[in-house]
């Protein structure tokens, strides 16, 4: 399926975990005014206490490059409270972005004296995050990317996919079946997208995408592979690894190493920029939500993407700014992406919606969030594609102890983690021997009656992951037979 514009015919979306746009790339151009990044002396309030100022540790070590340790709170009401301050309630008015600190200090889930308050208010350096810091340079930058919603990982992912959240605020308690369209369904052949998965992918929480489960390809066995030989699709969209395994996690979800997200992101664009389609391929690189991570840019309103008044939360206002990262050789050198001339909302996730139903003419907009949200056309901003790319980009290499590595399997899942362990437990269970469509349509059925599966109380990734992975190769197995 070509583009029909011209330019692009692979558009490579991914989106990494829970960091704020300061905490990633606030440094990147320090001394540029036309850069909305850190100043240095940016301070958050602490009830009782000084204000607390942003920093760097400066240092390299896994303790310094996981921070904030322990994870922040990500759920609805702590974000209200992390743009309106303890006493500030949402209205018309920009948020104050005054809550991060006290909001962490307030965190439970650890003991208390866990949360130190100047965590929440760490952002690392080029020199720390050299990969995402160098493409960013060679490429562009959008200083004015925010995620769709105030909400948690789950409702931000679905504004990417499609284009709402269906009124759900938080990733639990989940709402089985989520029945949206998608912008997947939205291709005229499946073949013109493809998502690739570390563990589990989270895109598997659509049911619409269930009968197209031969569309997901496992990352180490098929990306570099589908990339070298000129096979990646139209759209294709890339999930980190959420859980550890025999690896930790590479999507940079604190306080998970963000260097291993470092060597993700280096992977994914060293496969495409050795691949015969780079010269046809926009790759983003996105953030679903901040995390609860401090940035000191205020979210503007939003328009609601359907007509229903969903309650607490009306979804009229963006999420807070998170990284974005577009590269092609279409693209300047030293870009820095702003809100296109003529738009009055700025990007967000449903953006790649709306490039993609212009580019690949995917029909009507989704929902009113997509048919306002600005296309990234004019990222492109060169007439033919450079030849001066860099070839390669490398992580640095970090020795990660053995210890480490078990004491993350042992570690208390996170919210997300727990999520995703409920969505595997819901994935239907496909005999293998009848009709698959007909099983899969029962097990909607069931779930939409309320008949449910049960979900077992598995507290850390050694006891999830094998779960997880049991639940998956079922489905996938019976079904792509």
């Amino acid at each position: 399926m070509k583009n029909t514009g011209g330019k692009i015919e692979h558009v490579v979306v991914l989106m990494m975990e829970n960091r704020s746009f300061d905490s990633i790339l606030g440094q990147l151009y320090p001394e540029n005014p036309e850069f909305d990044g850190l100043k240095g002396n940016e301070t958050n309030p602490l009830l009782g206490g000084d204000d607390i100022k942003v920093w760097n540790s400066g240092k390299f070590d896994p303790k310094s490059m996981s921070i904030p340790d322990p994870d922040p709170g990500e759920h609805w009401v702590d974000i209200n409270m992390q743009l309106f301050g303890l006493d500030g309630r949402p209205g018309v008015e920009p948020p104050a972005m005054n809550g991060f600190v006290n909001n962490y200090v307030r965190q439970t889930t650890e003991p208390p004296g866990s949360y130190l308050p100047e965590s929440i208010m760490h952002y690392y350096t080029p020199e720390q995050l050299p990969v995402i810091s160098m493409l960013a340079k060679e490429f562009a930058v959008c200083d004015n990317w925010f995620a769709s919603a105030p909400c948690q990982t789950w409702p931000n992912r679905f504004f990417l996919h499609c284009a709402t959240a269906e009124g759900y605020e938080n990733n639990s308690p989940a709402h089985f079946p989520y029945l949206m369209e998608t912008v997947f369904n939205r291709f005229s052949s499946p073949d013109s997208w493809k998502i690739y998965y570390h563990d589990f992918p989270q895109t598997l929480t659509l049911t619409r995408l269930w009968p197209h489960i031969n569309r997901f390809g496992f990352f180490k066995n098929e990306f570099a592979v589908d990339a070298a030989a000129g096979k990646l699709p139209a759209y294709t969209f890339i999930e980190p690894r959420y859980f550890p395994d025999v690896k930790l996690p590479n999507d940079q979800h604190p306080p998970h190493h963000v260097g291993m997200g470092e060597a993700l992101i280096a992977d994914v664009y060293n496969t495409l920029r050795s691949a015969p389609t780079w010269e046809k391929t926009l790759l983003v690189i996105i953030y679903d939500e901040h995390g609860g991570i401090y940035d000191h840019v205020s979210p503007p309103n939003a328009v609601p993407p359907d007509n229903s008044h969903s309650q607490p939360f009306g979804f009229d206002r963006y999420g807070v700014r998170v990284p974005a990262v577009l590269i092609s050789p279409y693209i300047k050198a030293g870009t820095i992406l702003k809100t296109p001339e003529g738009s009055s909302y700025p990007f967000d996730h449903t953006s790649v919606i709306a490039t993609l139903r212009k580019w690949f003419a995917l029909g009507a907009p989704i929902s009113h969030r997509d048919a306002v949200a600005p296309d990234l056309e004019s990222v492109l901003n060169l007439d033919a594609p450079r030849n001066d790319c860099p070839a390669k980009t490398e992580s640095m290499a970090y020795e990660i102890d053995p210890t480490e590595l078990q004491k993350a399997l042992n570690a208390p899942l996170n919210d997300f983690q727990k999520a995703l362990l409920k969505a595997a437990a819901h994935l239907p269970p496909i005999s293998g021997g009848g009709n698959i469509l007909e099983d899969i349509e029962s097990h909607i059925e069931n779930l939409v009656k309320g008949i449910l599966p049960g979900v077992p109380n598995h507290q850390t990734a050694i006891n999830a992951v094998p779960f997880i992975s049991e639940k998956l190769s079922n489905f996938m197995d019976n079904i792509v037979k």
